[in-house]
C-alpha cells in the first residue's frame, strides 16, 4: 500500500499548500481510511481478499481543483486546508454514483453482459496501462530500483525453486526479503554521503531521509472525519470528480475479476460485483468524510501480488487492514516505512500490474481465437487502449492541457479524465463491440466464451459461490444475492 498512500499525498499536498506536517497526516488519513474500507469490503463487499486503497484515477480532478484559482490564501496552510476541503465535497457528491450504481442493482445489469472476450481488454489494461508507474520509476534512482527489481525476481521465480526447503517462504515473503535488503542498502547510500550535493531530484528519489515525515508526523493521532473542517461544494468540480468515479468504477470492475481469479474463487455472480461497488462507493464516501485528498479503489498492485505470493486468503487481507489501521494512528510508526525510496515501489509495480494484465489475458483460453470477429475486437480496442490515452496525456504535457479545453475546467476534466485511462477506454470499446456485433449466433456465443461464464451468472447456479460470496453473521437472510 505504500506506494500509491505515499506517492499522491507527496504530489498533492506541495501544491495545495502543505508542508511535512500536513503531508504526515493526510498519509496517515490515506493509510487508516484504506484499512477501513479494505475491512468492509472484505467483511460485506465482494468478500474477496481485495485491497480498496488510494487511486490515481482521482489525481486529474483534484489537481484541477488545486488550479482553480479559488483558493488563493497568503497563508499556506489556509490555503491547504480550503482546497482539501473543496476536494472532500466532491468527493462525498461524486460517491453517490458507484453507491446508486451498486445497491441498485443497476451495475448488475451491465455486467450481466460481460463476456471472457470483452473482460480480456478491460483486465488486461488495468494491469498493463499502468506501465507508466513501472520502469520510469525505477529509472528515477537506478542504482535502488534495479538491484529491487532483479532481487525480486530472483527471490519469487529462482530460489523458490533452487531451494526445495525453502519453497513457500521465498514464495510468500519474497516482497518483504527484498524490500528490506534494498532498503538497507538504500539507508547505508544516503548515509555514506553518496548522494550529498546531487540535484534536488536525485535526492529525493533516492535519500531515505528526504521526505521529512519522520519529523512532520506525531507520535499517536487518530483520523477523524471532518478533521480539515467543514467541507465545501462546488457543482462543476462535484461532476468532474464524479466522472472519475465512473472510472475508477470500471477499472475496478476489472481489478476485482482479476482478484477472484488469483484468489481460486468462482467468477463473480453480477449480484456480487454489483455489491462490492456499493460498498466501494461508501469507501469514497469515507475518503470525503475523513479528507484523505483522493478517493478509493480496488489496489491493483495488491491483486498483482495474489500471483506473486499465491497467498488468496481473505483473513490475511484483514489481518493487514489492521495493520494499516495500526501503523496511521502510530504516526511515526508509518513514516517510517513511508521513508523507502520511490524507486523501491516502482520495482515491485513491475512486477505486480504485470501479474494483473496477464490475469487478463488468461481469459482468453475461453474465447476462439481464430474467429476474425473475436481477433478485431481484441485487437482494436487493446491498441486504441494504449493510443487514445497516449494522444491525450501528450498533448496534456506539450500544451499543459487536454485536447478538449474549455472555459469550463470541470467540464475538460469530464471528458480528458475518461479518456486518459487504457482500462476505460479499452473495456468500453470492447464492453460495446462485443455486445453489438453480430452476437446472436450460438457458434458466436461459444466464441465469445459466455457459456463458460453463464452457468455463474446466479449466486444459487454453483454451490461454490456461498462460500466464496456469502455474507457474514448471516446476513444473507436479510440481504439474499441473486
Amino acid at each position: 500500500m505504500l506506494g500509491t498512500t505515499v506517492i499522491i499525498p507527496t504530489a498533492l499536498v506541495p501544491q495545495m499548500g502543505g508542508g511535512n506536517e500536513e503531508k504526515a497526516k493526510v498519509i496517515q488519513t490515506l493509510l487508516f481510511v484504506a484499512g477501513l474500507n479494505t475491512l468492509l469490503q472484505s467483511f460485506f463487499g465482494t468478500r474477496l481478499p481485495a485491497v480498496i486503497g488510494g487511486s490515481y484515477t482521482f489525481v486529474a480532478p483534484t489537481i484541477s481543483i488545486i488550479l482553480s484559482g479559488r483558493w488563493e490564501d497568503p497563508d499556506p496552510v489556509s490555503r491547504f486546508k480550503k482546497i482539501m476541503r473543496a476536494t472532500q465535497g466532491a468527493l462525498i457528491v461524486a460517491s453517490t454514483l458507484q453507491i446508486v450504481l451498486g445497491f441498485s442493482g443497476l451495475w448488475r445489469n451491465v455486467v450481466r453482459f460481460l463476456t471472457p472476450l470483452s473482460a480480456v481488454p478491460l483486465i488486461s489494461l488495468v494491469g498493463f496501462g499502468l506501465y507508466e508507474f513501472g520502469f520510469p520509476g525505477v529509472a528515477k534512482c537506478v542504482e535502488v530500483g534495479l538491484p529491487q527489481l532483479v532481487l525480486l525476481v530472483i527471490f519469487s521465480q529462482y530460489l523458490a525453486h533452487l531451494i526445495k526447503p525453502g519453497k513457500n517462504i521465498f514464495d510468500r515473503f519474497a516482497v518483504l526479503f527484498t524490500v528490506a535488503i534494498v532498503w538497507i542498502y538504500a539507508y547505508i547510500l544516503t548515509v555514506g554521503g553518496a548522494y550529498n550535493g546531487k540535484p534536488q531530484k536525485t535526492q529525493i528519489s533516492c535519500r531515505t531521509d528526504r521526505a521529512g515525515l519522520i519529523s512532520g508526523a506525531p507520535w499517536i493521532r487518530v483520523p477523524y472525519p471532518f478533521q480539515w473542517g467543514a467541507p465545501s461544494f462546488d457543482a462543476g468540480e462535484a461532476f468532474a470528480m464524479m466522472m472519475a468515479t465512473f472510472v475508477a468504477l470500471v477499472e475496478s470492475t476489472g481489478a476485482f475479476i482479476a482478484v477472484a481469479r488469483y484468489a481460486s474463487a468462482t467468477p463473480m455472480p453480477p449480484s456480487i460485483l454489483s455489491r462490492g461497488v456499493g460498498w466501494q462507493g461508501i469507501g469514497i464516501l469515507l475518503s470525503g468524510l475523513f479528507g484523505t485528498g483522493n478517493g478509493s479503489s480496488v489496489s491493483v498492485e495488491n491483486a498483482g501480488l495474489l500471483a506473486l505470493t499465491r497467498v488468496g486468503s481473505r483473513r490475511v487481507v484483514q489481518i493487514s487492514a489492521g495493520f494499516m489501521i495500526f501503523f496511521s494512528i502510530l504516526g511515526k510508526f508509518g513514516a517510517v516505512f513511508a521513508s523507502i525510496p520511490a524507486p523501491i515501489v516502482g520495482a515491485l509495480y513491475c512486477l505486480f500490474f504485470a501479474y494483473v494484465g496477464v490475469g487478463g489475458l488468461s481469459f482468453l483460453q475461453f474465447c476462439n481465437l481464430n474467429s476474425f470477429r473475436n481477433k478485431f475486437i481484441l485487437g482494436f480496442s487493446i491498441f486504441l487502449g494504449l493510443s487514445v490515452p497516449q494522444y491525450f496525456n501528450e498533448y496534456t504535457v506539450i500544451a499543459g492541457y487536454g485536447p478538449v479545453h474549455t472555459h469550463g475546467r470541470w467540464f475538460n476534466d469530464m471528458v480528458n479524465v475518461p479518456f486518459s485511462s487504457e482500462a476505460f477506454v479499452a473495456g468500453i470499446l470492447a464492453y460495446f463491440l462485443d455486445n453489438t456485433m453480430h452476437k446472436k449466433d450460438n457458434a458466436i456465443k461459444k466464441d465469445r466464451g459466455k457459456p463458460w461464464w453463464n452457468k455463474f451468472k446466479s449466486f444459487k447456479s454453483d454451490t461454490r459461490s456461498e462460500e466464496f460470496y456469502s455474507l457474514p453473521f448471516n446476513l444473507n437472510k436479510y440481504f439474499p444475492s441473486v
